[in-house]
């Protein structure tokens, strides 16, 4: 299954090149709903409250009242009470990223304490790689750790992971399959890809293999099933 992104910077919905340079950007963010009204499942990412420059709760609240399907909400998701907020705008699930992460660790207290409030159903663990190795905040910190080494750790914890491969995220230049492939061999749990996905091709390998793809710049710029109503260059 294909799942689009609608990652959020200054109200707009963007989308990025590795995390940093903008490479497209929609004023009509509601608009979104309409335009991805085929898909059962939406992906919201805050870049602003990830890289502690701002928020678009006001959006998020607004898409997940609106959506009228499946919306996992990520981005700048540190606390227990901000993840307990989100599900109650109407979140499916919320996806953590950095705060699953301390000193270089698991951060198993947070995980727990989580588990215990909202419960793992509800749980979605990032664990976005550059170069083999888990980034966190906003992928400018890069960890020693590795996805497969830190999985079974997570597991209790989540429902499921969302694994970007961020050395192709936004570029077009396709993902690496086989990578995903390997990762998916070490957990039971579901994995969604990203990073780079721009052919039916590829979500089909995905899908066959048992994952889904989260699809944004293939989406946006029409490589993929969407149309290019509102899309405009920064």
């Amino acid at each position: 299954m294909m799942i689009p992104c609608i990652d959020l910077q200054g109200g707009k919905a963007v989308q990025l090149v590795r995390g940093r340079r903008r490479a497209l950007a929609v004023d009509d963010v509601l608009g979104l709903l309409d335009r991805f009204r085929d898909y059962p499942i939406l992906h919201v990412i805050d870049l602003d409250a990830a890289m502690r420059k701002g928020s678009n709760a006001r959006w998020i609240k607004l898409l997940c009242s609106r959506a009228n399907r499946k919306v996992r909400v990520g981005g700048g998701i540190r606390t227990v009470a901000r993840a307990e907020r989100i599900l109650s705008w109407g979140a499916e699930k919320i996806i953590v990223g950095s705060a699953a992460f301390r000193d270089g660790k698991v951060a198993r207290d947070f995980l727990d304490a989580l588990r215990k409030r909202v419960g793992r159903q509800h749980v979605i663990v990032a664990l976005d790689t550059e170069g083999g190795r888990i980034v966190v905040r906003g992928w400018r910190e890069r960890l020693k750790l590795r996805p497969a080494e830190v999985i079974p750790e997570l597991e209790p914890f989540c429902s499921g992971f969302l694994s970007t491969f961020v050395d192709n995220e936004g570029t077009m230049k396709g993902t690496d399959l086989s990578w995903f492939r390997q990762l998916q061999r070490v957990t039971k749990l579901p994995i969604t890809a990203a990073g780079g996905i721009r052919s039916m091709r590829e979500v089909n390998a995905l899908e066959k293999a048992g994952m889904d793809a989260a699809v944004g710049m293939a989406i946006y710029t029409g490589k993929l099933a969407a149309d290019k109503t509102g899309l405009r260059r920064p």
